[in-house]
């Protein structure tokens, strides 16, 4: 029973003269998860936009990083199972599904 609290994720391209700089926060909450993005290229303000998902949408989802602890686990006891798909939410707050 894997429950994401929170994530934090942060992507930094170092390009001249434009550095991007791209933040994205999941927190779980009573109602759901909300998803906080965060862009800042160059010296441009910052760029926010904020959304949520109820519990009901979010019902066994794995996020990234739950995710990636569940292959380790995975490849550490050395199984696989055919098909193995989970619904889940990427790195940008979508919901998707990760195939193994």
């Amino acid at each position: 029973q894997l429950e994401t609290l929170e994530q934090e994720e942060l992507e930094c391209l170092e390009l001249t003269p434009h550095p991007t700089e791209k933040r994205t926060h999941i927190v779980s909450h009573e109602h759901g998860m909300t998803v906080t993005r965060t862009l800042q290229e160059g010296g441009a303000e910052p760029r926010c936009h904020s959304f949520s998902y109820g519990r009901a949408r979010l019902r066994a989802r794995l996020l990234e990083g739950a995710s990636l602890l569940l292959l380790r686990v995975l490849a550490r006891r050395r199984t696989m199972p055919p098909g193995l798909v989970f619904p889940a939410i990427d790195s940008e707050g979508d919901l998707c599904t990760f195939s193994y």
